[in-house]
């Protein structure tokens, strides 16, 4: 059986992985955020009586998180993610036709809802997000203040990366790099909202 330091790493990975904040994991488990808060910080305990509803929130067998049966790593299903290249207008963003590859990725890693990948392309959210990256989005249609989206501009055919900021009604898409000019979308310069950056890849 794993130490409690075992059982607290492989949840941090996931954790990280799957992009969880501690609010969420208390949700998903029902306790309270303040107790999830103290195993993660290793002030507590993980809870064994507790150990079915953890694997039900990170989607794991209960058995790999205490490594009863002595197994190696557990069996993911994996998923074949699409990496979207140029955007048709008027498609669907996951249409055949905008999708130059695909990436797979192991199920319990992955965040709700239908996510695909964005190729990185220049160096306007650097060092935050370095040229080339694969970044995994989740589809939605807004964000909140401040984190990162793709969004498609250019009459709806460019999807570019860019930090979402809201200041009144003035919608602004910020690079990261200090060299780059915002973009402000205006009825004259539209913009949508393709999905929330969760994470991102250099590696195929």
């Amino acid at each position: 059986m794993r130490t409690n330091d075992e059982i607290m790493n492989i949840l941090d990975d996931l954790k990280s992985k799957q992009n969880l904040s501690i609010s969420e994991i208390a949700r998903r488990t029902g306790m309270a955020k303040s107790a999830v808060s103290r195993y993660f910080n290793r002030t507590r305990e993980f809870p064994l009586n507790r150990v079915n509803d953890f694997a039900k929130a990170f989607h794991i067998e209960p058995d790999y998180l205490l490594n009863i049966d002595n197994s190696q790593s557990p069996k993911h299903k994996t998923a074949m993610i699409p990496i979207l290249g140029e955007i048709a207008c008027g498609d669907p963003i996951t249409a055949e036709e905008n999708i130059e590859g695909y990436l797979e990725e192991p199920e319990d890693s992955l965040p709700s809802g239908t996510v695909f990948y964005l190729v990185a392309k220049g160096h306007s959210m650097e060092p935050t997000i370095p040229n080339g990256s694969n970044v995994l989005i989740r589809e939605q249609p807004e964000v909140e203040d401040d984190e990162i989206a793709a969004v498609l501009v250019n009459s709806d055919t460019e999807a570019t990366l860019k930090r979402v900021k809201h200041s009144g009604n003035i919608v602004m898409l910020m690079p990261d790099n200090k060299d780059y000019d915002p973009i402000i979308v205006t009825k004259d310069s539209p913009a949508r909202i393709l999905g929330k950056a969760i994470r991102y890849t250099t590696e195929l």
